[in-house]
């Protein structure tokens, strides 16, 4: 036989693709099957948040928050709320703290749950994604009681909340943390040790502690990868110090630390260690008072000077920078998203991988669109 020569070919994945989770285009450089380059291509779903948060003032920013990393409202009205009250000094009350800490931790719940079921859709488990969508369901009407609202809340405000607790919330959130607990382990054996997923996800895409940290990779990618760092437990904002909870990462348990199926795996057992922090919220909550400083009302002036305040999302580190000139609209309003950070790696490691594994690699990040745009 002649020797065979080969040519690459360029072809484009998405912005269209379902599998890339949002409009995300990648252009693969390939050689049969073998993935030579995947360059990432953003910016079909910029929005000129930033630019917006110059121009309208700080209350009236909370709700651009919501579009941001949109399956984690909650954790994105926090962190930009977190920020202003850094700048003012506002004393958030006590109840609206725990209120807080119960409404985000419901929302990461939220979120691992959508990643959990679409990353099931994408390697090609139909199942799964009834079993997330089916217990997501029971957290919107949840949020839906509090504010109305199921994807876009504008609930967590600066110096507190929207609104108090509808009479037998907590009773509602109580049965729904009896109930969800023991479905995680029903998601173990029907995906995370099901042996076709394993072979899809073990030892694919693995990212190395060192890249990782490099490329400011954070969140459950990063301790993916062995890293044990969360915000919650290293920078403790709000009342997250008084919550007794693991910080799960990665060990290698099907082959190489950090491929994704261990990214995947952070992201189940975070849900177990939110429902222990939901239980310790709700015997810790006080029966009653304010839930919003009375200093707020339709605007809030801050004090002159910049801040960086960083918090931990479900995707990772969201960070707000905020520069004030003492008026009630920032000069700069700048948005640390980790979604764009960690697709930044994205290249790096789906480098000589089949094209089908890109699917595993893209799902395993867990990106948000919406974040990375802005």
């Amino acid at each position: 036989m002649s020797e065979l020569h080969t040519e690459e070919m360029v072809l484009n994945m998405g912005p269209q693709h379902p599998s890339t989770h949002g409009v995300l285009r990648l252009q693969l450089v390939t050689d049969g099957e073998v993935v030579r380059e995947a360059e990432p291509h953003i910016g079909y779903l910029h929005r000129c948040a930033e630019k917006i948060g110059e121009n309208v003032n700080y209350v009236q920013f909370v709700p651009y928050t919501d579009r941001m990393d949109y399956l984690a409202g909650m954790n994105c009205n926090y962190a930009f709320a977190h920020a202003v009250e850094q700048l003012t000094d506002l004393k958030v009350p006590e109840r609206a703290e725990y209120i807080r800490i119960l409404v985000l931790e419901l929302n990461r719940l939220a979120s691992h749950l959508v990643a959990f079921g679409t990353y099931g859709l994408d390697i090609g488990a139909f199942t799964p994604f009834f079993y997330a969508f089916r217990e997501r369901e029971r957290i919107l009407d949840l949020f839906e009681e509090l504010c109305g609202a199921r994807l876009t809340y504008n609930y967590v405000r600066i110096g507190g909340v929207m609104a108090d607790l509808t009479p037998g919330w907590l009773g509602k959130t109580k049965n729904f943390i009896d109930y969800f607990e023991p479905k995680i382990r029903e998601y173990d054996e029907l995906l995370s040790y099901n042996k076709i997923f394993i072979k899809r996800t073990a030892q694919v895409g693995v990212l190395p502690a060192d890249l990782a940290i490099a490329y400011g990779v954070t969140g459950p990618n990063l301790r993916g990868s062995g890293v044990k760092w969360d915000l919650r437990k290293e920078e403790p904002y709000s009342i997250y110090d008084r919550f007794d909870f693991d910080v799960p990462v990665g060990k290698g348990e099907m082959g190489i630390l950090g491929d994704c199926w261990d990214r995947y795996m952070v992201r189940i057992r975070e849900m177990r260690e939110s429902v222990k922090i939901i239980r310790q919220a709700m015997d810790g909550i006080p029966a009653e008072g304010p839930v919003v400083a009375e200093e707020i009302g339709k605007s809030v002036k801050t004090k002159a000077g910049e801040l960086y305040t960083r918090v931990e999302n479900p995707r990772g580190e969201m960070g707000f920078w905020v520069v004030s000139s003492g008026k009630d609209t920032p000069i700069r309003c700048k948005v640390r998203a980790p979604s764009f950070c960690n697709m930044s790696v994205f290249k790096e490691i789906s480098r000589g991988a089949m094209i089908a594994d890109l699917i595993a690699i893209v799902g395993s990040l867990d990106i948000v669109l919406g974040e990375i745009d802005r």
